[in-house]
């Protein structure tokens, strides 16, 4: 089966019930199993410190956690990212073009082979190596989604 690899951003839309840029990635994640890095799951759980999420709200986004896959680090991941974070460079040579954060999950998808699904491009072009998939942002006057989460609410796991 085809893996989708999510980044934080399409994760969090996709688990947003009508969510017009969830919408947006949803027929990406049909019929695939999904996947997260480690470095996303921990930004999931920053997030759920940030918002204070009530007990039930947290418990209801780790039992969708459970459901998918985690993608872990490994010496080769740590070799991409270091490879990564060595040779790339900004326009002005400095190495601050691409957030530590989005190297790993980079290396991560570059690893394994995958086509990383995230919102957010700019922080993934040029990254040599790694195939993304980026959606335009739908237009403001765009009628809200149709569409439910990506997650059964009653299962946990992935929507078909």
């Amino acid at each position: 089966m085809d893996v989708a690899l999510l980044d934080t951003d399409v994760f969090s839309y996709l688990n947003k019930r009508g969510h017009r840029i969830g919408a947006l990635y949803a027929p990406h994640v049909q019929g695939k199993s999904v996947a997260i890095t480690f470095v996303t799951k921990g930004e999931i759980y920053a997030g759920i410190e940030k918002r204070k999420l009530d007990p039930t709200a947290q418990s209801a986004l780790e039992h969708r956690l459970k459901q998918i896959a985690i993608i872990p680090y490994d010496d080769e991941i740590c070799k991409i990212y270091g490879k990564l974070r060595a040779t790339l460079k900004t326009s002005s040579g400095t190495d601050r073009g691409h957030p530590s954060n989005d190297l790993w999950i980079a290396a991560c998808a570059i690893r394994h082979n995958l086509t990383l699904i995230t919102h957010n491009r700019k922080d993934f072009e040029n990254i040599p190596g790694l195939k993304i998939i980026s959606e335009p942002p739908p237009k403001p006057d765009s009628p809200p989604a149709q569409t439910g989460n990506l997650f059964d609410p009653k299962s946990g796991k992935p929507a078909p």
